[in-house]
């Protein structure tokens, strides 16, 4: 208890609240620091959690939990209490609680739908992590420092208080729920409330699922296992890979070590693309754009833009693609190498079709020059020097 308290508060367009709440924040906490992470508001939210005392991270739109990521990393070492930027009511008993991790549960309901996306949050804490919740999606917690190290970076959007429970839990941590006599503005059964449940339950669902942190140091989920009914085969070889790979890249690393998810895929993408296309060009076309993709997916919307022109010319899927685009443009997902692998095997499968003699094996040559090219230097880098490819790679993406 003699550890330091840092209070984090997202906040989105609450020029109305949050200089109540910092406020009493303070008064409640006086020895804290309270940081505001301003999620990309649009009103004057940034002014009145200053003037009211707090420090604050003026963000572009994020969502709740990358914003309090940020706010996590301008924090000292130390405990953290996670608090709502219109919340009422006492919070002390949440620091006091003896558990890792102290969950606040309202005593009692104000507000909301019909509980679904509260019911599925209960499930999914239950089934990943063991652990019975009344109130798996309140936003106010008390942290410890191992809690701490265990849950950041939290999980995109209103998925980071479920991800959280269940990598504190997971880690092997005491998760405790206090009930406390709490106020704050609860969503009602309108249109705006039902938006707002429907996007807490997709982030819910997609926070408790696999995730991986991409180049940014944010938390995302993958989400390349959405191509798995038009290619079941290689984007579960690249979930193995996303899920249980080692330091490992590119392929001499990956045959150095010999037993590497890696390896795995570098055999059972081409073997699976002999056995469709009964032939050997046609098993290295595949292998290779499937690898070529992997190569590209190291920037936000970089393999999805490669692949749907290519994609139109062959006659392969581009519904997913474009439904993925915007979401990964914006960093709300990532592909991982289910999705990037993915997208090269079906470029490769539908061209097998399309290329024949010369001009099969043209794409191969080119296809491995990209390879050893990869293998030398990053594709990447390369394209962000060259002028037309650069800007076609920035173009729409988040600075």
């Amino acid at each position: 208890m003699d550890e330091p308290l840092t209070v984090l508060v997202a906040a989105r367009d609450e020029e109305e609240t949050i200089g109540r709440t910092v406020t009493a924040l303070r008064r409640a906490f006086p020895d804290a620091e309270v940081i505001v992470g301003d999620d990309g508001s649009r009103d004057g939210t940034a002014e009145a959690a200053e003037a009211a005392g707090a420090t604050v991270l003026r963000l572009p739109r994020l969502g709740k939990g990358q914003a309090l990521s940020a706010a996590e990393r301008a924090a000292p070492p130390g405990r953290l209490l996670l608090c709502d930027a219109e919340l009422e009511g006492d919070l002390a008993s949440l620091v006091n609680g003896g558990g890792d991790l102290v969950v606040a549960a309202f005593a009692h309901r104000q507000g909301g739908g019909f509980g679904a996306a509260k019911a599925a949050a209960r499930l999914l804490v239950r089934v990943r992590a063991g652990v019975e919740q009344r109130e798996p999606l309140s936003g106010q917690r008390a942290l410890s420092q191992r809690v701490r190290a265990a849950a950041f970076p939290l999980a995109p959007g209103f998925g980071c208080e479920v991800r959280m429970t269940i990598d504190a839990a997971r880690a092997g941590l005491r998760v405790e729920e206090v009930t406390l006599p709490l106020r704050h503005r609860a969503t009602g059964r309108d249109y705006r409330g039902f938006v707002h449940r429907a996007r807490q339950l997709l982030d819910t669902v997609l926070a408790a699922g696999p995730l991986a942190v991409n180049y940014r140091g944010r938390r995302l989920p993958l989400v390349g296992w959405t191509l798995g009914p038009h290619e079941p085969v290689v984007t579960a070889l690249g979930l193995a890979d996303d899920l249980w790979s080692g330091p490992e890249r590119g392929f001499r690393a990956h045959l150095g070590a010999a037993r590497t998810t890696g390896v795995l895929k570098l055999l059972g993408i081409p073997l699976y693309a002999l056995v469709r296309t009964r032939s050997l060009s046609g098993a290295l076309l595949v292998g290779l754009a499937a690898n070529a993709f992997n190569q590209l997916d190291t920037r936000p919307g970089r393999a999805l833009k490669a692949y749907l022109p290519l994609a139109v010319a062959v006659d392969a899927p581009v519904g997913i693609a474009v439904l993925l685009l915007p979401y990964d443009l914006r960093e709300m997902v990532m592909l991982g190498d289910a999705g990037a692998n993915a997208l090269g095997a079906l470029l490769g499968l539908n061209s097998v079709d399309r290329l024949t003699g010369r001009g099969r094996w043209i794409a191969i040559g080119a296809l491995a020059g990209l390879t050893v090219l990869g293998e030398r230097t990053s594709l990447g880098a390369l394209i962000e020097r060259t002028p037309g490819l650069a800007q076609l790679d920035r173009l729409g993406r988040r600075a």
